[in-house]
């Protein structure tokens, strides 16, 4: 291969031109700065020259002020990035040379084009480099590179410090967002009113820990809400079930879904035409909901973190539950302490989250020690989660199933549950009043009626 060739193979991916006409583009035109201020941000130019005048650009858009050639030599001038000899000539030929404005957000995708083949030549170099390195092994290269890939399918640098002007952006656009849906909260809904109220929904990032002692239905909740955000966010729910079966999981959904007692689906015993109606019609809205079930019982947080990023348009993660899942040390960390390996799962569970950019929930078992107490002094707190005080600390949200009639038979409200929001980040903690129909497996706000049903 000739020497001219072999530097040609060898160069970085760069687009100097479409750099040049995106940024005389913007001098020239500014109605049509908002919409690449929406595509790019200062890191995908690859000319130090250019990502500068970007950065300054972008900047003066947060400001609310005028960008023209005059303006952008006033801003660079007060920012410290102006060259007496060389900036306003430089200017200048960006605007002269800029063959349209009307193709402004096709020079765009091809600075993005360029950008995302040097960030995966960059995490091709880094992965290579951590293969050879002595004591890698081929589960934390496999990691690390689906971490890499994925942040570079987001859009993101996946790592590298972030200016205040681009955080201050992305605050203020969310905001505008929020304001022009109407919405009463800011995440995702869980089709209970008041609890949706008190954590102002789902947000994106958050760890949210369902505890109860067995049989008091967090599964029932976890799964209650994944069905909601799966039928009416248009967002992907993926459930990971470490102890129940896909047709468990399935039979329980069909039952609140449908309406019909859990125990006729277990024994088929279905009478008449209005209740296979009512299964059908519940079968065909299960099944056009976006939602998909693992029932692999030997996950790890690795696992579950790898399998929810090839999963597109994702919006919730459950999982069932955290004492259950496996230790990514796997045998070699047998000797240490339990406490130990649920507090580095709880740590990579917040970390997930905020890497997947979505909320994840995750069911946790109590300790016997509410169960210990008076009558009347059995309501869940804090220091009831069983074998980690990190989880109080993870999570960003901790919520405790109680139920009167799981410890008293003889109760006047024996279709009333307490969802405690014992930790909140969100905002006020407190209790939420629920209705419980163990027969469907559902939770539903308290105000529904009998007659609703």
């Amino acid at each position: 291969m000739p020497p001219e060739e072999e530097l040609a193979r060898l160069q970085v991916p760069r687009a100097i031109d479409a750099e040049q006409s995106v940024l005389g583009a913007m001098l020239i035109d500014a109605r049509c700065v908002p919409d690449v201020m929406s595509k790019l941000r200062p890191d995908d130019f690859y000319m130090r020259t250019n990502r500068e005048i970007f950065e300054v650009l972008f900047r003066m858009f947060n400001r609310f002020e005028t960008i023209d050639v005059v303006t952008a030599v006033n801003a660079m001038k007060r920012e410290g990035v102006y060259n007496e000899q060389t900036s306003l000539t430089y200017l200048r030929d960006l605007v002269e040379n800029t063959p349209s404005t009307a193709n402004v957000m096709d020079y765009v995708d091809i600075v993005l084009d360029k950008a995302v083949l040097r960030r995966i030549s960059d995490t091709s170099a880094e992965l290579a480099e951590l293969a050879r390195a002595e004591g890698s092994t081929a589960a934390e290269v496999l990691d690390v590179a689906e971490q890499r890939i994925y942040a570079i399918r987001q859009g993101r640098s996946a790592k590298g410090l972030t200016h205040i002007s681009l955080v201050m952006a992305n605050v203020y656009n969310t905001i505008r967002a929020r304001q022009e849906s109407g919405a009463d909260f800011p995440g995702l809904s869980t089709g209970l009113i008041d609890l949706d109220r008190r954590i102002t929904g789902l947000n994106n990032s958050d760890l949210i820990i369902v505890a109860a002692r067995p049989g008091v239905g967090k599964t029932s909740l976890a799964l209650n809400i994944g069905v909601e955000v799966s039928k009416n966010s248009g967002k992907t729910v993926a459930v990971f079930s470490l102890e129940m079966s896909k047709e468990q999981l399935g039979t329980r959904l069909l039952s609140a879904e449908a309406l019909m007692d859990n125990k006729k689906l277990l024994t088929g015993r279905i009478a008449g035409d209005e209740e296979w109606g009512r299964l059908a019609l519940g079968v065909a809205s299960l099944s056009s909901a976006k939602m998909y079930i693992d029932d692999d019982s030997s996950l790890t947080v690795a696992d579950i973190n790898a399998k929810c990023r090839r999963i597109e348009n994702l919006g919730l993660v459950i999982i069932d539950y955290l004492q259950l899942m496996t230790s990514a040390g796997g045998p070699t960390r047998s000797q240490e302490s339990r406490q130990q390996v649920v507090s580095d799962m709880t740590r990579a569970l917040k970390l997930m989250a905020k890497e997947l950019n979505v909320p994840v929930i995750c069911m946790s078992q109590l300790s016997r020690a509410n169960e210990n107490r008076a009558t009347g002094q059995r309501r869940p707190m804090l220091s009831d989660l069983r074998e980690s005080g990190s989880i109080e600390q993870d999570a960003d949200i901790v919520l405790f199933l109680y139920r009167e009639s799981y410890y008293e038979e003889d109760t006047e409200n024996p279709n009333v549950a307490e969802c405690i929001v014992a930790k909140n980040r969100h905002g006020e903690t407190g209790t939420v009043m629920l209705e419980w129909r163990p027969e469907f497996t559902l939770f539903r706000n308290l105000a529904i009626s009998e007659e609703d049903l």
